[in-house]
């Protein structure tokens, strides 16, 4: 059973869960360890995820990362520790190799969901693929870019609502993407709660976000059957080296997984 399988073999939801970028080896276990805490009693299948780096920043001075194989390093060690899989981000087919050394399950930017090599490279290591809907697609549009992991040979494939861009500066989503995406692409569909609350293309060249409304996001999400929950969340987003400004604080995981069991709960009986 590969990673993907192993979450989506569960009753409810699981969830995609951690820092947008490894800062380094005690935060990350910090927030691993808390998010197993808070997901185990609930039965919650949970992955880790950290980006060993940060490709897509708006600013030459953003924070990019501690170096790969060190950021590498820390999100294997913290798979091993936890027994969860681990999730990250690649950016360029070269970095696929790389990556799946050390992770479970290789995740495809919004914004790189189109680029066939980067798609066909990461299908190619046998790891399972998260692709991110582009925030300029359609929903249904996404099943040419599953299509592409599928033809590499590799069937263990998922792709993740995270919002349509919605003029300069905000982003909707659309929620009826959810079954369009489950009937179109034939695979898990998850929504990330914290990205669909970004306000990208600020004039200071830092994301902006609405963290306060990520558990309305989730919660509409688990309603319209997502069958994952992707979020970002740090002890401390004020002062996270990454998209600090829409991450939900750790301390506020437990209660927030806890509405969204129970909502599930409820549905599930009728």
């Amino acid at each position: 059973m590969n990673a993907l399988e192993q979450l989506h073999s569960a009753p409810g939801f699981f969830l995609i869960a951690g820092p947008c970028v490894i800062e380094g080896e005690e935060m990350a276990f910090e927030i691993g360890r808390h998010i197993k805490q808070v997901c185990e009693p609930l039965g919650i299948p949970f992955a880790f995820k950290g980006s060993y780096r940060k490709a897509n920043r708006s600013r030459l001075d953003s924070f990019s990362g501690i170096g790969d194989i060190k950021a590498l390093t820390i999100l294997s060690a913290v798979g091993r520790e936890l027994g969860v899989p681990v999730v990250t981000d690649i950016h360029q087919p070269e970095e696929a190799t790389m990556a799946a050394d050390f992770v479970d399950i290789l995740q495809i930017p919004a914004f790189l969901c189109r680029q066939t090599d980067l798609l066909t490279a990461a299908a190619m290591t046998g790891k399972p693929v998260n692709i991110k809907k582009g925030q300029f697609l359609s929903p249904e549009s996404m099943r040419f870019a599953v299509d592409k992991v599928r033809s590499a040979g590799n069937d263990a494939v998922a792709v993740t609502e995270r919002g349509t861009t919605f003029g300069y500066g905000d982003l909707v989503v659309d929620f009826r993407g959810v079954p369009r995406m489950q009937q179109a692409c034939q695979c898990p569909v998850i929504v990330d709660c914290t990205h669909s609350l970004q306000q990208p293309n600020t004039a200071g060249g830092v994301t902006g976000g609405c963290p306060e409304l990520i558990e309305t996001i989730a919660r509409a999400a688990v309603v319209t059957g997502a069958d994952g929950i992707f979020l970002e969340t740090h002890p401390h987003p004020e002062l996270a080296k990454s998209d600090g400004a829409n991450m939900l604080h750790l301390s506020l995981l437990e209660p927030l997984l806890k509405h969204l069991a129970a909502i599930r709960r409820t549905i599930d009986t009728f």
